[in-house]
């Protein structure tokens, strides 16, 4: 899911595309983008963007009247800038946006269909997709440990609750809780002043970076990759991959549709973090370290083969 610096570059390569322009139409080319009623989308057509902004991992274009087209791309929607109108429906683009010098393109790629589009009126009406959480580069430490320590959540959840943070993700929450030298499964009521600042010092920093590195990337032309996977990221995605800090293999633990990656001998002292799926499967067998992990991998490959290859018949 495209998260705060993410969605900046985007708006920074669509201020100079959209901004002062009049919006020639809209056409949707799936049921399941629409989610509001009134006003009609037909009103947002002949409108000139007066400005763009981001509420959470949302994306506003405001029109002139106090219109506004709320955006949320959630998990595999995608924005590309394309200078000739093109399709829309099937597997492809679910949305386009025309002006008279290009279309901003809405694609998702995948079944579920959860990106979502809202046109709504007065700017009342964009105070309900505002979840509540602060913006970390605005705010102070005070704040910042108030937002963290208001209910007692693992720091990976606490990051990524848009009640409590605005704009963070999956990704780079590994980034900053890696940064940070803490573990993803430490709860916040149990994080001391010190923990805290670091906390906040790498929020800051990790987000700063990033926003200040992809925007250089939209100054060059529109976003058309963008990834939670990046080239450049110390733990996201990079499972067994080396810690680039202290080269041991990062790992992760998994759940739902999200994973935790994590740097054990930086930030867990070397334990490694129960998985629920396996630890229920392997019960009290769990291994406890990195090295009897790595243990139980060299005695799995060292293990005799079952007589006739261990292949049965079906």
């Amino acid at each position: 899911m495209p998260e705060l610096p993410d969605i900046l570059a985007y708006l920074a390569a669509l201020e100079p595309r959209v901004v002062g322009k009049r919006l020639v139409g809209v056409r949707l080319g799936s049921p399941f983008l629409l989610r509001s009623i009134a006003p009609p989308l037909k009103e947002a057509e002949g409108r000139t963007v007066v400005g763009l902004a981001r509420i959470g991992k949302r994306i506003v274009l405001a029109l002139e009247g106090e219109r506004y087209l709320v955006l949320h791309l959630m998990v595999a929607g995608r924005l590309h800038w394309k200078k000739k109108a093109g399709k829309v429906g099937g597997r492809g683009a679910v949305a386009a946006f025309d002006f008279a010098d290009g279309s901003l393109v809405l694609s998702e790629a995948s079944t579920k269909k959860r990106a979502s589009l809202h046109f709504v009126a007065g700017r009342a009406a964009l105070e309900d997709f505002d979840r509540g959480g602060i913006e970390v580069l605005d705010a102070p430490l005070d704040r910042f440990r108030a937002a963290l320590t208001r209910e007692n959540h693992t720091l990976k959840r606490a990051l990524t609750d848009p009640r409590l943070f605005s704009g963070i993700g999956n990704a780079y929450s590994d980034e900053i809780l890696h940064r940070a030298k803490l573990s993803p499964g430490k709860l916040t009521q149990r994080i001391s002043e010190g923990e805290i600042a670091a906390l906040h010092g790498a929020t800051r920093a990790v987000l700063s970076e990033w926003t200040e590195r992809l925007g250089a990337e939209a100054a060059a032309g529109f976003p058309e990759k963008v990834t939670a996977f990046r080239e450049g990221m110390a733990v996201h995605g990079r499972y067994g991959k080396p810690c680039p800090v202290c080269g041991t293999p990062v790992q992760r633990i998994v759940y739902a549709e999200n994973e935790a990656n994590y740097c054990p001998t930086c930030q867990t002292g070397g334990k490694l973090l129960a998985d629920r799926a396996l630890s229920q499967l392997l019960r009290g067998d769990w291994p406890k370290t990195l090295e009897e992990l790595e243990e139980r991998k060299r005695d799995a490959v060292s293990a005799p083969s079952p007589p006739g290859g261990g292949r049965g018949r079906g």
